[in-house]
């Protein structure tokens, strides 16, 4: 199986699910397949509409992968619930060591600048640190990170608002988080331990 990049995400009204989108398209431009999954809501009656048209998330498409992007909605400043629980189910890749090595990042959305978005982000990092996952971040060599108002820190990328459109500096933040884990997708020790 070719090496693959699995853009997992929440999305309710659409914002984080636009950022998972442009961060998948980024990571093929680099030169990975990007995987798109989500997860199920747990009210049951919306899944439709939260799965946007993207396959729900199983653990084999998380242990396969060669690296995470994953993303969430503020919820009170953590994960969104449906996210959490998704990742709860993780104890026998955790088990295994599945994930120990692979590159990770995160990112977020909020309908307002003081949603929470770094804590947001901070709280989908814990998971990925029990699992032994490279975190990667932006680095302020990003433009964007000095001189937005918009969404989007060191931690991950981001987007603020209702509507779900991106704004140029969002875009840019995203399509460089993207670039930068398929970048670290191909260096990673993982990778170099499944190629021996």
């Amino acid at each position: 199986m070719s090496a693959y990049v699995l853009v997992l995400y929440y999305s309710r009204h659409g914002a984080t699910r636009e950022l998972a989108r442009r961060i998948a398209r980024a990571v093929e431009a680099s030169g990975l397949p990007a995987r798109l999954r989500t997860v199920p809501s747990l009210q049951g009656n919306d899944e439709a509409e939260v799965a946007g048209g993207d396959l729900i998330c199983s653990l084999a498409d998380l242990a396969e992968c060669a690296g995470l992007a994953l993303g969430s909605p503020t919820r009170f400043g953590t994960m969104a619930a449906p996210l959490k629980a998704f990742l709860e189910t993780t104890s026998p890749l955790w088990l295994q060591g599945a994930l120990i090595d692979k590159p990770a990042a995160v990112f977020t959305s909020s309908q307002s600048a003081h949603g929470g978005q770094e804590a947001t982000l901070l709280s989908m990092i814990l998971p990925l640190l029990h699992h032994g996952m490279a975190l990667i971040g932006l680095p302020y060599d990003q433009a964007a990170l000095m001189h937005s108002r918009d969404g989007g820190s060191p931690y991950g990328a981001g987007h603020i608002g209702e509507r779900p459109r991106l704004t140029p500096s969002e875009a840019d933040l995203a399509d460089a988080l993207g670039q930068r884990l398929a970048r670290w997708c191909r260096q990673a020790p993982a990778a170099t331990r499944e190629a021996q």
